[in-house]
Parts: structure tokens; sequence; C-alpha cells
């Protein structure tokens, strides 16, 4: 993988109708409990095809208030993810595909127990 897949999935979230202002994050730094969050996390991938096209594993958590809109958040997300994504161009990528490995799921946070939603989606892509 040459690209770190984190900025271009925070980028297209960010850029899309209805998800929070400033909820979509790479890193949980500066997040306080309670603060509805997007968190975006790298977990795993490989090229693909040689010299053309990287496969990124990304697991999304969603924190919300409450659960449901943690859940309603979290499946506006999935929809984003798989509805929208492909077939755009991201911060010099193309997005060729998203698929889902993992719909939502119920994983309030172990520390906080905040409510959070879990799920997963595979990215494929190219240098535009």
């Amino acid at each position: 993988m040459t690209t770190d897949p984190i900025p271009l999935v925070v980028s297209f979230l960010r850029s899309q109708a209805g998800i929070p202002a400033g909820a979509v994050t790479g890193t949980l730094d500066g997040r306080s409990v309670g603060d509805t969050t997007i968190y975006i996390i790298h977990a795993g991938g490989f090229r693909a095809v040689r010299d053309r096209m990287d496969r990124a594993d990304i697991l999304y958590d969603v924190y919300g208030k409450d659960r449901e809109s943690a859940a309603a958040l979290a499946y506006q997300v999935r929809a984003r993810l798989l509805e929208d994504m492909p077939n755009t161009v991201v911060s010099g990528h193309v997005v060729l595909d998203v698929t889902e490995t993992s719909s939502p799921r119920w994983n309030p946070d172990m520390q906080s127990d905040e409510p959070a939603f879990t799920g997963d989606v595979t990215v494929y892509f190219t240098t535009a």
C-alpha cells in the first residue's frame, strides 16, 4: 500500500451531507466522552493488483449520545460508504468499489460504556 487510506475515508465522509461537522476523525486525540464521533480505523489490507490497486480494510466506530442516535449515524455512515463512495475521486485517488465485511453492530465502549456501533468495509482504490 502506498497511501494511508484513513485520510481518504475521513475526507470523503466529512464531505457528505448529514454527517455531523467535526464528528469524523482518524484519531481519538482530543475527544471527550459524550462527543458524537465517527472514528475511522485502518484494520488491514493489501496490494490487490501490483502497482495498480490497493485494498484497505476499514473499521468504523460510531459513538452517539444514546443507542438510537449511535445506530442511526452508524447506518448512515454505512450507506454513504457503500452507496456513494464507489466511483468517486477523493484526495487524488479513484475509489473503485466498497464492499461490506460486517454491518453495524452494538459495541459499547469498554472503558466509558458509551453507546457505540462498529462496522467494517473494504475499500478498493487506485491513484487518479
